[in-house]
């Protein structure tokens, strides 16, 4: 209560305001505001922030007291050599806007903002605002290079908060003077005159720059620590409620010391969440403002790549414009994803990361994890150069060139489908496309494993090509088949009863869709059918009823018949079974295993000879180019004439034929099973 009295504090329910005096007599009225959609979740704390505020009333004018005091950066207007005054023609506008520009232009004028010109540059104005068209001005400026920074770094700073305040500058570029040889290049022309500007006005191309600088400069001894600025919005977080009043008061203080005002009624004090560029920010993580629902961010949007892929096109060179109903249809697609989006945690830098990454022909997939929950998503399409590489070389480009900035400077193991890829640090020979790649992994320190591709789900559909579905793919070949348009035009004559035709163009006959005479459709229908573990290869009787229930075609029972005939008999060729031999090693078996990539020894082939009786193999590494069972080596006159020497038989197998030696395939089989699991596991070569 004292401290109502010390300030005499009023509260209006009626009008829902609340007034203050401050003892040196200024007044401060506070008017509530209809909650956005963004906020009706919010709890706030007035009072606390009230009594921060009060000692700090200055900071909150109700308007600019006048023209800023000389800073540190002034604004410039540097433009090309050779530049000649630009002057255009004024605007037309209604007579209402007139009045509005009326009272805009006497406002400004009274506070010093903008002074009657004579200069020989003249823009227009704008509308409502009165942002003026300075596009001509801003094509002939030279670009202040001074970096804003990336809002997802900004979010990143705000692991571990849980209390927040966001404080808006009010007007903030008309707190900073213009440089007087500069202020003439800012004319613009109205129904009421010719004026310039002598602060700096919206609608300038350096403007976000150089008050980014101006920010940094008066809030840098804060920044990152517990105060993160992106042009005029400054956001302060703390950890507990007592660290974030001290906070509040050091934040406040820097713009009193350089007389830089905010906009109490757009300002949020001491709140569990806030919003802040666009986003929601709590001490659970970030999400999308539903007040923003209008804006696609990838970052919060699984597949984006994939699902604005009919849109990213229209960026290639070369590809006209058009906008077309798939275009159409994936801009909806990716507001309805927005409306949904999940809430992505804050990276923990003080903790290992987890990322899962894929790669196919046609994107790159990433998702970096903490704790089991999503940091961000990261996808895009492969670039034209990309195209050819092959999935080795993907994978690799995945985990090397996406979220770096989260993997630079912390633990963090990578999960890959590729399996090769995780011994690509004990490979012996890269190319150099690998090489350059390797040294950008060198930089993390992080640990590569396999994750097989039915379990890499999160970063796997990120990547793949999104298949049509069935009735997508029945769609789109309604038009080709002579029989479903003739059933279309039927049914428009009303000639065909048991048929309709849905919204999307789908033929029906009853509760079944028909299918075009398309055999690839064909193919996929009876090989979901029937070969599926679904399915579990059913009879012909059944499967012609399972299939019958939801579609249909003209001769479906003559193809489920031929499919199912086909799989149950095959038919039977000659076999002539070798004697089994009554003694070790008194018959053998041999063969070759070919197309083995080159080891440092200089082999590329196996032989493999096979005891018949006991079936002991013994495996020998050389270097060949045998190609076949009937080979050179044992058919030409030097091979014949060493087995005879030998007193040893040969005899060949049946051409184009591998069960005459069905022992020695096998072996072969077993063999190829090992040296690939060997090789995949230990990355050495195979000898």
């Amino acid at each position: 209560m004292e401290t109502l009295a010390k300030w005499d504090v009023r509260i209006d329910c009626a009008k829902r305001t609340v007034h203050l005096t401050a003892p040196d007599g200024q007044k401060v009225e506070v008017s509530a505001t209809e909650p956005s959609g963004c906020l009706h979740q919010m709890e706030a704390k007035p009072m606390e922030g009230i009594r921060v505020v009060c000692k700090y009333l200055d900071v909150f004018p109700e308007e600019l007291p006048g023209m800023p005091p000389d800073r540190e950066v002034e604004f410039l207007i540097e433009l090309l050599p050779g530049t000649a005054p630009i002057a255009k023609r004024q605007y037309r506008v209604a007579p209402k806007e007139q009045e509005l520009i009326k009272e805009n232009i006497d406002e400004l004028l009274g506070k010093g903002f903008i002074r009657p010109s004579s200069s020989p540059w003249a823009f227009p104005d704008g509308s409502r605002r009165m942002c003026v068209d300075y596009r001509a001005l801003n094509d002939v400026t030279i670009k202040n290079k001074y970096p804003l920074p990336r809002i997802d770094d900004l979010f990143d700073r705000l692991q571990g908060a849980c209390v927040f305040s966001k404080i808006d500058l009010r007007s903030g570029y008309h707190q900073m003077k213009i440089r007087p040889s500069d202020i003439p290049k800012t004319a613009f022309i109205t129904a009421f005159g010719l004026y310039e500007y002598t602060v700096m006005s919206f609608g300038l191309t350096n403007a976000p720059a150089y008050f980014m600088n101006l920010m940094n400069k008066v809030f840098m001894e804060y920044l990152d620590k517990f105060v993160v600025v992106f042009i005029d919005d400054i956001l302060i977080y703390s950890t507990t409620e007592e660290e974030h009043e001290e906070h509040l008061r050091l934040v406040l203080r820097r713009p009193r010391d350089h007389k830089l005002y905010a906009k109490l009624s757009k300002c949020e004090l001491r709140l569990d969440q806030v919003p802040f560029l666009g986003h929601i920010v709590s001490k659970g993580g970030i999400m999308v403002d539903p007040s923003k629902i209008e804006r696609i961010l990838r970052r919060f949007i699984e597949n984006f790549s994939g699902i604005a892929k009919p849109m990213t096109s229209l960026l290639e060179k070369g590809v006209p414009f058009n906008w077309t109903k798939e275009r159409q249809a994936a801009f909806h697609e990716l507001k309805k994803r927005l409306t949904t989006a999940p809430v992505l945690t804050l990276p923990d830098l003080t903790k290992s990361f987890t990322v899962y990454c894929d790669a196919s022909k046609e994107g790159l997939g990433c998702v970096p994890m903490r704790e089991g929950k999503v940091i961000a998503y990261a996808s895009r399409r492969l670039r034209k150069h990309e195209v050819g590489y092959p999935t080795h070389d993907l994978d690799c480009c995945a985990c090397s060139k996406i979220r770096r900035h989260y993997l630079f400077g912390n633990k963090c193991e990578i999960y890959t489908d590729h399996k090769s890829l995780k011994y690509i640090f004990t490979q012996n020979e890269l190319n150099m496309r690998q090489r350059r790649w390797l040294e950008l992994i060198k930089d993390y320190d992080l640990e590569i494993h396999y994750h097989p591709g039915k379990a890499n789900v999160v970063a796997d559909a990120l990547s793949e090509k999104n298949e049509p579905t069935l009735e997508q793919e029945i769609r789109n070949h309604r038009k080709t088949d002579e029989k479903i348009q003739e059933i279309r035009e039927q049914i428009k004559l009303g000639k065909a009863p048991h048929f309709r035709e849905d919204e999307q163009g789908t033929v029906w006959y009853k509760n079944r869709i028909c299918v075009p005479d398309v055999d690839s459709i064909k193919k996929l229908i009876l090989g979901e059918a029937h070969d599926t573990a679904y399915s579990i290869h059913p009879g012909g009787t059944k499967m012609y009823h399972d299939v019958k229930e939801r579609l249909r075609w003209y001769g479906m029972k003559r193809a489920v018949a031929r499919i199912c005939r086909g799989r149950t008999s095959r038919p039977a060729g000659l076999l002539q079974p070798l004697k089994i031999p009554q003694w070790k090693w008194e018959e053998i078996s041999m063969d070759f295993i070919v197309g083995l990539p080159g080891t440092r020894k200089g082999y590329n082939s196996i032989w493999v000879v096979v005891d018949r009786l006991t079936m002991v193999a013994h495996f020998i590494p050389v270097n060949t180019t045998y190609s076949g069972a009937r080979g050179s080596r044992f058919t030409s006159r030097f091979g014949s004439e060493l087995h005879d020497s030998l007193d040893s038989k040969l005899r060949f197998g049946t051409a184009y034929h591998p069960r005459t030696d069905g022992r020695t395939e096998r072996t072969n089989q077993i063999l190829e099973d090992m040296l690939r699991a060997c090789a995949i596991q230990y990355g050495t070569g195979w000898d």
